[in-house]
């Protein structure tokens, strides 16, 4: 039998102005503190955000229909992703990592070699996802979170970083 992930078709496009009630549904249903309209809009105003859409074929209405999303920052080194999040009735079928790929495709060695993200420390499905995607944890910020002054693990992705460990745990007592 097929997996579902594989049977899933998705395209990923930039976003436009006439996403955003879609885009408020999904964040609406991913986030308790979601971002707002004017959120996004002040955000994607900005020269270096990027908004991009990820659709799958809706075979019901013969079009696409919009099933997740990612806004992230252009940095001189890095890609700083602000949000990302996939519809809770569309996890698991690979929307999210067509998306980490499509961020990680836009890496090169030369240019952006990194890409960061801000997840919180109680968001477990969020760290194992971006986990599978080859993410690690670098640093914790603390009280990161206006709305609960929760912390924040920084999870970076490496340019080439399959065949070399980003951190690797050191013992310090074992040097005394």
């Amino acid at each position: 039998m097929e997996k579902e992930t594989e049977k899933t078709n998705v395209h990923i496009r930039w976003m436009i102005r006439r996403d955003m009630p879609d885009v408020l549904d999904i964040e609406n249903g991913s986030f308790e503190n979601a971002w707002t309209e004017e959120d996004f809009i002040r955000c994607l105003r900005k020269r270096n955000c990027i908004g991009m859409i990820a659709e799958i074929s809706d075979e019901s209405e013969k079009g696409w229909k919009d099933v997740g999303f990612m806004v992230y920052e252009l940095h001189h080194d890095q890609l700083h992703v602000l949000n990302f999040a996939v519809h809770p009735d569309c996890r698991r079928k690979g929307v999210g990592r067509v998306m980490a790929e499509k961020l990680i495709g836009k890496l090169s060695q030369q240019r952006r070699s990194r890409i960061v993200i801000e997840v919180r420390e109680t968001n477990l499905s969020a760290q194992v996802v971006f986990g599978k995607f080859g993410f690690a944890a670098t640093s914790v910020i603390r009280g990161h979170y206006d709305d609960s002054k929760e912390d924040a693990y920084v999870m970076q992705y490496r340019f080439g970083a399959e065949s070399k460990p980003m951190l690797q745990p050191k013992n310090r007592i074992s040097e005394f």
